[in-house]
């Protein structure tokens, strides 16, 4: 009787494995389009699409926070929107991670479904 070796790798398991390394820093990140390019999955594909709009959307917070940062004044607005920007992507990010190991296709907050479609050609 032979039986599969238990070190491989169910289907299942090559979905969340490149979806949950998406979110763990750009290494990881990098390291699952590898993966999803040599095994491309629809599980894998939607959480790179989610988290490369995840990374778009707070380089472009970050920049609009710099800006702020600098002009007299409006520099008071950092003090708040820093820290509760931060807090949210957190929130998206923890979402985003653990709808990844359940192996679910659910979006981040706010912005997941428009990164979907704004991003629906990448990752195939």
């Amino acid at each position: 009787m032979t039986t599969e070796s238990s070190t491989s790798l169910s289907p299942a398991t090559e979905d969340r494995t490149v979806a949950i390394l998406s979110y763990l820093t750009i290494i990881g990140f990098v390291v699952a389009i590898v993966l999803h390019s040599t095994k491309p999955t629809r599980l894998g594909a939607f959480h790179l699409r989610q988290m490369l709009g995840f990374i778009i959307a707070a380089v472009a917070f970050w920049v609009i926070f710099m800006v702020i940062a600098f002009i007299p004044f409006v520099n008071l607005l950092t003090i708040v929107l820093g820290p509760l920007g931060g807090l949210a992507f957190l929130v998206f990010w923890i979402i985003g991670l653990i709808s990844a190991i359940k192996g679910e296709n659910k979006p981040m907050p706010l912005v997941g479904e428009q990164i979907q479609s704004m991003l629906a050609n990448t990752f195939k």
